[in-house]
């Protein structure tokens, strides 16, 4: 099988492209990425130079080169490629239209023309919005409260639109955060861990009571693979764990796994449209594919924490470059 990833560098992607050799040695993988400030060509050093493995430093939403590329021919198009985190969509929201808008009709586009049988596009469980109570079922409104889930809501979209119109045998997977090796520290789990370890401040949004369901990556990438050899044209699959955990219980949870102190916790003002709570109806994906999580969150979690203790040459640069200024700008210096 001839597979192209895009956004394969990135925390998910590298991940699932780890899993994909492992699995399924013979297929074959071009991985494109734009290498942005979250692209880390670290990600995947040992496997670079690897059978059937294949790097194409370039961007999504360029016709020319994501045409040339699916030119070549390929059974399967996974897009990973996105931007993703809230607060630099609040800061600014141009470039989450760019690319998750325009980068994924491009691909779409070129999916078509090239017929390409069998398109996932990686989604979020963001574009349902906030849950009060309750969990959201694949057909559930979407209802996205931060450029960044607007942005992937209308990313969704756009692949109906183009199963209906076009018959584009399409699948939209939406799932729940993610943790494990590789995540950029500018999210929670692994910003916690860093600066904890680097006796840094850990920042938490308003009272920390935001609610979400955490997955291990690799059963998120289990799922993926599911869904490519499994999953019917045109469906949405939610994909989950049912680990719903406060932002402060996992906060709390990583100073007791590295032995530090609570007094390490500043809360700081909460960012605007802070969703609540988020939660899916996973059942779906379980019962039409048979996939269920393997993972349980303190596994999961304790292996997340000595893989960051493990690699503190992969992740203390990242700091120390465009992140670090990025975190002085957000929080203050520290």
């Amino acid at each position: 099988m001839k597979v192209l990833i895009t956004g394969g560098v990135g925390f998910i992607g590298s991940n699932f492209i780890r899993h994909v050799r492992r699995e399924h040695p013979d297929w074959q993988i071009t991985n494109l990425d734009k290498l942005t400030y979250a692209g880390n060509l670290e990600n995947l050093k040992d496997i670079e130079e690897g059978p059937g493995y294949k790097f194409v430093r370039g961007d999504i939403a360029d016709r020319e080169l994501v045409d040339g590329l699916l030119g070549q021919g390929f059974d399967v198009l996974v897009n990973f490629a996105a931007e993703s985190h809230v607060d630099r969509s609040i800061l600014d929201a141009s470039p989450f239209i760019e690319t998750n808008v325009k980068g994924t009709q491009v691909l779409l586009e070129g999916a078509r023309q090239h017929r390409v049988e069998r398109f996932v596009q990686v989604s979020t469980d963001e574009v349902y919005g906030s849950v009060d109570s309750g969990a959201c079922a694949e057909g559930s409104p979407m209802a996205p409260n931060s450029p960044y889930s607007a942005s992937k809501a209308a990313a969704d979209l756009l692949c109906r639109a183009y199963f209906k119109t076009h018959g584009l045998p399409v699948v939209v997977t939406r799932c729940t955060n993610n943790l494990g090796p590789y995540q950029f520290p500018e999210k929670l789990i692994p910003l916690v861990i860093t600066n904890a370890l680097e006796d840094k401040s850990v920042p938490v949004y308003g009272d920390g009571l935001n609610v979400r369901d955490w997955i291990y990556v690799l059963d998120h990438c289990r799922a993926l693979d599911t869904v490519i050899q499994k999953g019917k044209a045109g469906e949405v699959y939610n994909i989950g764990s049912g680990n719903e955990k406060t932002n402060l219980d996992i906060i709390h949870k990583l100073l007791e796994l590295l032995d530090k102190p609570a007094s390490l916790i500043q809360f700081v003002s909460d960012r605007p449209a802070h969703d609540r709570r988020y939660a899916l109806d996973c059942a779906w994906i379980s019962s039409e594919l048979g996939w269920k999580p393997a993972y349980s969150f303190d596994k999961s979690l304790s292996a997340t924490v000595d893989w960051y203790l493990a690699n503190e040459s992969w992740w203390r640069p990242i700091k120390s470059g465009e992140y670090g200024r990025y975190y002085e700008e957000m929080y203050g210096k520290r």
